[in-house]
């Protein structure tokens, strides 16, 4: 199961996570990347769904564990 989610992430989920990592918000990744706010809380929709994560912070160590990040 960890290698379907390793796989089902993308390199700009990956992106995203890396920058979620160190504390930006939504708005600041969206400016760093040149993307809609939107579409950042997209993809931390996503990486949520994808993790069975209930928050960031979930999120985050889950990925970390999983050696995403």
């Amino acid at each position: 199961m960890n290698t379907d989610i390793k796989n089902s992430i993308t390199e700009r989920e990956k992106e995203i996570l890396s920058l979620l990592a160190i504390g930006l918000s939504s708005k600041e990744i969206s400016e760093k990347l040149f993307i809609s706010p939107h579409t950042v809380e997209y993809h931390r929709r996503q990486l949520l769904k994808k993790t069975k994560s209930r928050n960031i912070a979930q999120l985050i160590g889950t990925v970390y564990r999983m050696g995403i990040l």
